[in-house]
């Protein structure tokens, strides 16, 4: 059996300054992901990572704290808000140490971009591929760190033992086929978001909640899941993310007939308002008839083909690939697309999760940060700052705890045997893909930028009816060696459990507040529901609860752009 003091699940930002941190520590770390660590979903992240740096004398950690509380709708908890933006500015210029290349301004300094809803230019970044220089820099350091990393294993359980206590996890060889147990006293989830949930989104295809699904399934709550983020630019054809950067840079968001409509719902921030208040200007513009085939348009022309070039010379090469657009002459089509789920593993300013020795860190968590939206560039942010002090905490306790007695039994891996080889050996029902595709679709049209009762309930029973569904599911590969019938199997009923999550959630909450916009109650109401959702597995099915928003200096007040 394999032993390490902190196993880390996931294998992007997050889940490589986990691994880092936890190393310098001086204990015994590997990673395990079913991605190798540079294909990580963290490298499309494109337009910057935010910090107050005090490059703008009128930025300051406080600043961005009160920004990062206002764009969430106040639901973000302050004290580890405050955390976050205090300790970001040192973790930006250790990232310079390692290697990372951002850009610089005219002075030599960091040269920070405006973005949505800050209140002074705060996002550093490296042209318009900040999120691929970050990987690969991390990537090198896991290199020099020599980590152990089970590249293309996936986690198919966390092992909790009778007292209570992570063991460790059970994941499944993809290369060469067979389930390997990992005995850990310390886990650390960092896979990712759950985008693909939804038919138009900016996420890759790994992008499947299998983190959030590990943590249910092993006794830990889901915190804020009907708080899905759309981002306003995204390509119609596939969901390619165009960077808010963009914006930042100067670009213009034009109606048809060339408006600049963001002036009716934002008339100080314009294009730079948050990202939900963004999104839904777009969504009504569309549905007023004033798109272009289902899009607006983001016009750079005025930028000049110079400044293009040096700052977002990613965004041209993705218009021309997938749009056919060069946006040195013409406006990039661009509509909203399911982009960051604010929701996630509950856990404290640590990662801690109520399952001693289980850890989460990064979009797969829930600390709260985001609370209802979150600000663009802050979630690259938090991957390094929460990774950081992830991976500290749980090789403390590692070193303070050594040898817990946690064991994973063989009674517990021949169970999960079992249930692969179940589904391995499917040859009845639908295909993965198939109920994947039939999900997505259906929450992306009514579980969307704008939600109801009507449609929240319809997708409600869509979801109970995939899971239904999908206990039954037809592989066409039943061997062990490559098996992408069987990782897609596993992936779908992450993607199911965490849907159910979000519109028992969404159906609940009779507001509208950030990312969950309600047309049937369209107010936020802060007397009944300034509060987090918790998800609970119960038996298999979701059951609600809730618990109080921190609230340490700023109260809620009305919210404007």
């Amino acid at each position: 059996m394999i032993r390490h003091d902190v196993v880390v699940v996931g294998a992007g930002c997050a889940g490589m300054r986990a691994a880092i941190e936890a190393k310098r520590q001086g204990v015994d770390v590997a990673v395990v992901s079913k991605l190798h660590p540079t294909r990580s979903h963290s490298g499309a992240a494109e337009g910057g990572i935010n910090a107050a740096l005090g490059n703008a004398t009128e930025d300051s950690p406080e600043t961005h704290a009160f920004d990062t509380i206002k764009g969430s709708d106040y639901l973000g908890d302050q004290d580890a808000i405050e955390v976050f933006t205090r300790e970001a500015p040192g973790d930006i210029y250790e990232l310079e140490r390692m290697g990372a290349i951002f850009t610089r301004a005219a002075d030599g300094r960091l040269a920070q971009r405006p973005f949505g809803a800050a209140g002074a230019p705060r996002t550093i970044y490296s042209a318009d591929i900040t999120g691929h220089v970050l990987v690969h820099v991390l990537y090198e350091q896991m290199v020099k760190h020599d980590i152990k990393v089970y590249e293309e294993f996936f986690c198919t359980k966390v092992v909790v033992d009778d007292d209570g206590r992570c063991a460790g996890l059970i994941a499944w060889d993809i290369v060469s086929g067979g389930l390997h147990a990992i005995q850990a006293e310390h886990v650390i989830l960092a896979t990712g978001g759950v985008g693909r949930m939804y038919y138009g989104t900016t996420n890759a295809f790994s992008c499947t909640g299998d983190g959030m699904s590990l943590a249910w399934n092993a006794g830990v709550p889901l915190k804020d899941m009907e708080f899905l983020q759309f981002h306003p630019t995204t390509l119609k054809s596939n969901g390619v993310l165009i960077t808010e950067g963009c914006r930042g840079e100067g670009g213009y968001l034009r109606n048809k007939n060339g408006d600049r409509f963001m002036a009716k719902d934002a008339p100080n921030a314009m294009e730079l308002a948050s990202r939900d208040v963004v999104s839904r200007a777009e969504w009504k513009e569309i549905a007023d008839g004033n798109g272009v085939d289902g899009c607006v348009l983001l016009d750079l022309t005025h930028l000049g083909k110079k400044k293009i070039h040096t700052r977002l010379p990613g965004s041209r090469e993705l218009a021309l690939d997938y749009a056919g657009v060069d946006c040195v002459y013409e406006p990039i089509p661009v509509r909203p697309g399911a982009h960051y789920m604010m929701g996630g593993v509950d856990c404290d300013v640590w990662g801690e999760t109520m399952v001693p020795g289980l850890w989460a860190a990064g979009e797969v968590a829930c600390v709260s940060v985001h609370g209802a939206n979150r600000l663009g560039g802050n979630s690259l942010m938090e991957t390094i700052v929460f990774g950081r002090r992830a991976g500290e905490a749980a090789a403390r306790r590692a070193r303070e705890e050594r040898d817990s007695g946690s064991r994973i039994s063989e009674a517990v891996l021949n169970d999960e045997l079992a249930r692969i080889k179940g589904v391995l050996g499917g040859e009845d029902g639908e295909r993965p893909g198939a109920i994947r595709e039939e999900l997505a679709k259906h929450l992306y049209d009514n579980a969307g930028v704008f939600r109801t009762e009507a449609a929240l309930t319809s997708a409600r029973e869509k979801v109970a009816d995939l899971r239904l569904r999908a206990r039954t599911l037809r592989l066409d590969d039943h061997g062990s060696s490559f098996n992408t019938d069987l990782t897609a199997a596993l992936e779908l009923q992450s993607l199911l459990e965490c849907a159910d999550c979000l519109v028992t959630a969404a159906l609940a909450r009779q507001e509208s507040r950030g990312g969950h916009s309600r047309l049937d109650f369209p107010t936020r109401d802060d007397d009944r529901w300034m509060k987090h959702s918790l998800c609970w597995n119960d038996q298999g099915d979701v059951r609600l609860d809730y618990k109080p928003v921190t609230v340490t200096r700023w109260q809620p007040m009305a919210r404007s752009y």
